[in-house]
């Protein structure tokens, strides 16, 4: 099925075909010298580092390195179907390993993965350049990384940013401009980039002055941030070297030419130099979408109000905390020996809650002001590509998350050294938002993946004799405050009014704003549109609702410990990259303690494996509940909070959950450790969460005595990843449901068994074989999937009433399939986009998958720790619940495919493959081939050190 884009760029062809002809001849990114390139007089070279991973190390980032096409290569591609050099060479690859990770042995991890050793053979040099005399980049033929070697560490950062902006230029241009808040003037009024746009701006909202002092504030962090500072200066002026060079010989990427930015007939225009405050807005991206946690106490709040509206106070509360799931007993643990890490816990009438009047509470509006396209949501017919693809960006904070890990110890290794397979889940898109890279120089010597336009060093990756990587932990560094309203004058304040009381003076309420404007372009059709980005700020954060609090009108703001400090975390990855930081798992966890967004940390090195819990974890005071709104009372700030520079007292190293040596570790965004409390809105630390499907085969092995090396590591990690979790969690007790008594009904019966021999395959989504792109147990897979958001509407809506449902599903929601559809009841809140992507990858994180099984196994008289202490399902009753699942079962059995699975631009109606598939959304011109689904880290490490310094 054809494109959106594809088709606006062949109608465009005819008027580029002139300049076409100009540019064929000019050479491309991968194959030109650079202008201020220096190859008759090569630079002193540095000494190659010791690579301790003897071939041990691998990795894949698909679809490929190259992620900058000239007008002429995306104009073949859309015409012709080449792809530029380097652009899908790791797609295949990785595609493949849902096919051939069965039974994989440690000499087949090479048809999966790339070698990531250091340094580059000479038989295999593709390119070798200069762009300045202090550092040379070698690419090599596999796959185009770029090798940065610099024989001063300002060489290294140059030919870092220089590198990046080869790779990634216009992906950098687009996350600078999300972050600043301008991305429809950049890219065009689709309703993907205003969602985008608004969801940053209600988290991240800055002005240029914010923007500078943070980046002037690193120099008062010590030698560290001085050197930081200087990095960042020489990392900009090698992005602005490539500009310089690709303007200079017309190969800038042709995005800029189809979003209107560039001529190509008179070349003006072009992409605009980088500042150092880019990188500030672009951290703030990315530390929203991967590194924030907590700020939905609100949410939590409404269900609490609809529990005990319900219930009752007593009762209420009870099911409320229930739901909850703060602390459930029957969660998966990354930290499993019985470790305790206090953190959240408090008493739920804590002096410093504020519950809102029932009814009152309205989410805070992000824009005002719309003109023309801006007045809808609903596509034109001539939308972007780009929009859709930026859409599965915006930043909720209610559904943050992604990556995996899971790492074995040396005790249980087959080599006898620690094994780990990890990566960060970032999306799918064409080019990826990482891109690999190693840097060699003073102070520095990595390998591995970055963000574009934050690659000054590797996020993660491996170093000289150990690697590392990250998931989201989504823990609570954001608060809520209930902040009374006021007027200048004296008079009654109400809802609408923007000024506050604060330590006893009513302030006005600093308003952060921008007028965005859009017109059409070739890649984005969108008719001409404005509106005014607006948003609050006040002594206690960012306004998110309104609301009255005992008749009285209050503000609720949202205070996050990381705003205004975006860039501060970069002094630990500078760390991470320092081989002399990083030689033990104690120094890891010493360096990861500089990082300050949420985010939980893996390290192995050949004898060692460590964990690390990072975040600014705020010092809260006496008589708080940071799991619900908090009074705006100087009582209940932060310990040592100073509005002035958001800073506060912070919870010391020793209190963040941490091991050393533990027999496994595992993460897929579940909870940490005991007593480490779940962050306010998130519920979904269950009795099922998707962690299982690496914690449970890991466990039992283990027990029994099983020892790993790479490859069957990687073939846990990667059958997890094609395992429906609600097929292998929850089914059973459905199924023991239905038959507690005979199935009567034929085709009931005959449904039944095509679910249970599902199950006993594995709940896996996997086709029949390599290219039928037909499942396994289709039929099973097909009736489960229409199944399973009735099953919880009628289980749960009906005894829980209307209000709290729904006040449960605004919280969390019902399904996180791997296609994006069979949703369900959906939130009646402004939420991600994110939550309903389709062909996104990753599933099974958020969804109602805990409360059905704790239900099922209540009604069947199971015993079931922790919950809301109800049975739901039938009313308690066996028989009325087995009826109620016959009843749904039978309707999603006669549920047309093509209704469960809704055609889109990739795929046709009933599709079920196509459905789920992983499509890389793209960024730009280039578009790549649909591959099967598989819930996998986007980049992905494969690493065992044999021997170490």
């Amino acid at each position: 099925m054809p494109r959106p884009t594809t088709t606006r760029l062949l109608a465009a062809a005819t008027t580029a075909v002139g300049v076409a002809a100009l540019l064929v001849a000019t050479p491309t990114p991968s194959t030109a010298t650079p202008a201020d390139a220096t190859p008759a007089a090569a630079p002193a070279t540095a000494a190659a580092p010791v690579d301790y991973c003897l071939g041990q190390c691998a990795e894949i980032l698909p679809p490929g390195q190259n992620g900058n096409a000239t007008l002429v290569e995306i104009l073949a591609h859309q015409t012709l179907g080449t792809l530029p050099r380097h652009s899908a060479d790791q797609l295949g690859r990785y595609a493949d390993l849902v096919y051939g990770y069965a039974g994989l042995r440690e000499d087949q991890i090479g048809q999966f993965f790339h070698d990531a050793s250091f340094g580059v053979p000479a038989g295999q040099v593709e390119r070798s350049y200069s762009p300045r005399a202090d550092v040379r980049i070698v690419r090599d033929r596999a796959t185009g990384v770029p090798h940065v070697t610099g024989t001063t560490r300002g060489g290294t950062m140059y030919g870092a940013g220089y590198a990046g902006a080869e790779d990634r230029l216009f992906t950098m241009d687009l996350l600078r401009h999300v972050g600043r808040g301008t991305l429809t003037p950049f890219a065009g009024g689709a309703p993907g980039n205003r969602a985008l746009e608004q969801s940053v701006w209600r988290t991240s909202p800055y002005t240029e002055a914010d923007l500078t002092a943070q980046v002037e504030a690193l120099r008062a962090k010590g030698p560290r941030g001085q050197q930081l500072y200087a990095d960042v200066q020489e990392y900009i002026a090698g992005i602005n070297a490539y500009i310089g060079v690709c303007m200079s010989r017309r190969n800038c990427p042709g995005e800029y030419v189809l979003t209107g930015h560039l001529d190509a007939i008179t070349n003006a225009g072009g992409p605009e130099p980088f500042q150092l405050t880019d990188l500030i807005a672009i951290a703030g991206v990315v530390g929203g979408l991967f590194g924030g946690g907590g700020g939905t106490e609100m949410q939590s709040a409404l269900v609490r109000i609809a529990a005990r509206a319900r219930y009752g106070p007593a009762e209420g509360d009870r099911v409320w905390a229930g739901f909850r799931n703060e602390n459930d007993p029957e969660t998966v643990l990354t930290l499993h020996d019985g470790q305790s890490f206090r953190y959240g816990d408090a008493d739920p009438d804590a002096p410093s809650v504020v519950l809102p009047d029932a009814g009152t509470a309205t989410f805070e509006p992000i824009f005002t002001d719309p003109t023309g396209s801006a007045r809808t949501t609903a596509g034109t017919g001539r939308g972007s590509e780009l929009a859709a693809a930026l859409s599965g960006l915006t930043i909720d904070p209610a559904h943050r998350g992604m990556s995996n890990a899971a790492v074995v110890s040396a005790a249980h290794s087959a080599t006898g050294h620690p094994i780990a397979v990890f990566g960060p889940q970032t999306g799918y898109f064409s080019p990826q938002l990482l891109m690999v890279q190693e840097l060699q120089g003073p102070g520095i010597s990595a390998r591995g993946a970055a963000f574009a336009g934050l690659n000054l060093y590797v996020l993660l990756g491996r170093g000289q004799d150990y690697a590392w990587s990250a998931t989201s932990s989504v823990h609570d560094i954001t608060d809520t405050y209930a902040v009374p309203l006021c007027t200048a004058d004296g008079s009654t304040p109400t809802l609408a009014s923007n000024r506050y009381r604060y330590r006893g003076q009513c302030l006005a309420m600093e308003e952060l704003s921008r007028v965005n404007r859009w017109t059409p372009t070739v890649a984005d059709g969108t008719p001409p549109g404005s509106y005014k980005l607006v948003a609050w700020r006040t002594r206690l954060g960012l306004v998110g609702w309104r609301a009255m609090v005992d008749g009285q009108p209050h503000a609720f703001t949202q205070l996050r410990s990381t705003y205004r400090h975006e860039a501060d975390s970069a002094i630990g990855f500078q760390m991470f990259n320092d081989p002399a930081q990083m030689g033990s798992a104690a120094a890891f966890r010493t360096s990861a303690q500089n990082v300050e967004y949420a985010f939980n940390w893996f390290y192995v090195n050949s004898t060692e494996s460590g964990y690390y819990n990072s975040g600014l974890n705020p010092l809260r005071a006496d008589g708080t509940n940071p799991n619900l709104p908090m009074r705006a009372d100087p009582a209940y700030e932060w310990q040592g909070f100073d509005p002035t520079t958001n800073t506060a007292r912070y919870a010391p190293a020793a209190a963040h959950p941490q091991s050393t040596d533990q027999d496994y570790y595992v993460s897929w965004n579940n909870k940490q450790a005991k007593d480490f409390g779940a962050a306010d809105g998130n519920f979904s630390f269950g009795a099922v969460h998707r962690a299982d499907l690496l914690d449970r085969p890991l466990k039992a092995a283990i027990a029994a005595g099983r020892t790993f090396d790479r490859a069957s590591l990687t073939e846990l990690v990667q059958r997890a990843g094609l395992t429906d979790l609600r097929g292998a969690e929850v089914l059973d007790e459905l199924i023991r449901v239905l038959e507690s008594q005979p199935v009567g009904d034929p085709a009931l019966a005959a449904e039944i068994g095509r679910l249970r021999a599902w199950r006993a395959d594995g709940a896996l989504r996997v086709e029949t074989a390599k290219g039928s792109r037909v499942y396994r147990h289709a039929e099973a897979i097909r009736t489960f999937d229409a199944w399973w958001p009735l099953l919880v509407r009628a289980m749960f809506r009906a005894p829980l009433g209307a209000e709290l449902y729904q006040a449960l599903v605004d919280t969390l929601q019902v399904n996180e399939s791997p296609s994006g559809h069979q949703r369900g009841d959906t939130s009646t809140l402004p939420t991600s986009a994110s939550t309903a992507q389709t062909h996104k990858g990753s599933a099974f994180q958020y969804g109602w998958w805990g409360y059905v099984d704790k239900d099922l196994r209540a009604v069947l008289g199971e015993p079931v720790a922790g919950g809301p202490g109800r049975t739901h399902c039938g009313g308690g009753s066996l028989t009325g619940c087995r009826q109620l699942l016959l009843d749904t079962l039978a309707t999603a059995a006669a549920t047309p495919a093509t209704v469960t699975y809704p055609g889109d631009d990739s795929c046709p109606a009933g599709d079920q493959w196509c459905a789920d598939a992983i499509v890389q959304a793209p960024l730009g011109g280039i578009t790549h081939a649909t591959i099967a689904w598989q819930n996998r880290p986007t980049y992905q490490q494969v690493v065992s050190f044999p021997t170490q310094r």
